[in-house]
């Protein structure tokens, strides 16, 4: 198994140091340390650490905060603070970089491997929703044979879709709920983004949080519409039921 790469941000030579050394008796490694914010941002696009450990207050004119926020505008690399600072202010001014965690000096070196797997699990896990999310919602656009499919993730597959077997999508909290006729897809997304991938001429939001299928609208019966086969009840919400007139040019 591969070694984590970590990177070192530290004014205080000796404190970098023993940090250093802590790492490398747990087993990762250091790929370099820095100094000053400067540093650490053109060691961090140069060298791409798995992680970095980064002290909040450097010297000099950049400290780690706008360190790690300028690291973030150019890379997923995630950010570990270390802080003798667990003031509120500090915090909430840290909070805006999306750090991985906080590891308040002074430290021992089960905090420092704690810290580390813990942010590396969430980043893996958060990177592996994001891939998913891009994969799960790309259609494969193929206008010349006229192809509307999408893939949808169902058992750990990748599952091709066709756009006019859809009949609805629901939302569900941090999920939606793709609906065919018979099978039924639940994927982490938002409608917003859902409402993006799905073509305008087809589909139409009736609902925050339903999108239907324009042909697959049977009837309506204030304030619901009803779909083929299945029957299903949708409700219509007021702010969208003007322009569901209008597409559905109802007289």
């Amino acid at each position: 198994m591969a070694q984590t790469n970590v990177l070192v941000v530290e004014d205080e030579s000796i404190v970098s140091k023993d940090i250093q050394h802590s790492l490398k008796r747990l087993g990762y490694n250091v790929i370099g340390a820095a100094a000053t914010g400067e540093m650490a941002v053109e060691l961090a696009l140069e060298r791409t650490p798995d992680i970095i450990l980064m002290d909040i207050m450097l010297k000099g004119e950049m400290n780690g905060i706008e360190a790690a926020g300028k690291i973030r505008e150019e890379t997923n690399i995630p950010v570990i603070f270390l802080t003798a600072y667990a003031d509120e202010s500090t915090l909430n001014k840290a909070k805006v970089t999306q750090p991985y965690g906080y590891i308040i000096k002074p430290f021992k070196e089960i905090d420092i491997h704690t810290s580390i797997e813990m942010a590396l699990y969430k980043h893996k896990k958060e990177t592996e929703v994001l891939k998913e999310r891009d994969l799960l919602f790309s259609l494969v656009e193929n206008k010349e044979s006229g192809n509307d499919i999408m893939f949808v993730k169902s058992n750990s597959r990748l599952v091709k879709l066709r756009l006019s077997d859809i009949y609805f999508v629901e939302a569900l909290k941090d999920y939606v709920v793709i609906n065919a006729l018979n099978t039924r897809y639940t994927v982490h997304s938002t409608m917003k983004d859902i409402e993006a991938k799905l073509p305008s001429s087809e589909f139409i939001r009736v609902h925050r949080s339903f999108i239907v299928r324009l042909d697959k609208i049977v009837a309506i019966e204030q304030p619901n519409l009803i779909l083929e086969n299945d029957k299903k009840v949708i409700p219509i919400g007021g702010s969208y039921r003007e322009e569901l007139a209008r597409r559905l040019n109802l007289v």
